[in-house]
């Protein structure tokens, strides 16, 4: 499996309106085009929202990162989302070893 590792700063005090957007808005986008988020975490201390979501292959991200911006609804949000973000940080990722407790 591959993931983005992605990294959100966002802008002061607006953390609370970003979580709001994107759970409401921005991931049933993202559950509607099969791109699934698998983890999502807040770094308090730097306003970072940290975030991964999964892919079946490198290949696949074009084509799913194509499928959400062009959607109705992501076009309908227009700058919403970007208005949040003071930066954006992604890395793409591999899975290498199975987690602990799994055989």
């Amino acid at each position: 499996m591959v993931a983005q590792l992605r990294t959100y700063t966002i802008n002061r005090g607006m953390m609370d309106s970003w979580l709001k957007v994107f759970d409401e808005e921005i991931r049933p986008i993202h559950d509607k085009i099969g791109m699934p988020i698998s983890a999502t975490f807040v770094n308090a201390d730097r306003n970072e929202f940290i975030w991964i979501r999964n892919f079946n292959s490198a290949d696949e991200i074009p084509e799913k990162e194509a499928a959400y911006f062009g959607s109705d609804e992501r076009k309908a949000l227009g700058d919403k989302p970007t208005s949040h973000i003071a930066k954006i940080e992604v890395k793409v990722i591999e899975t290498v070893l199975e987690p602990a407790g799994v055989a």
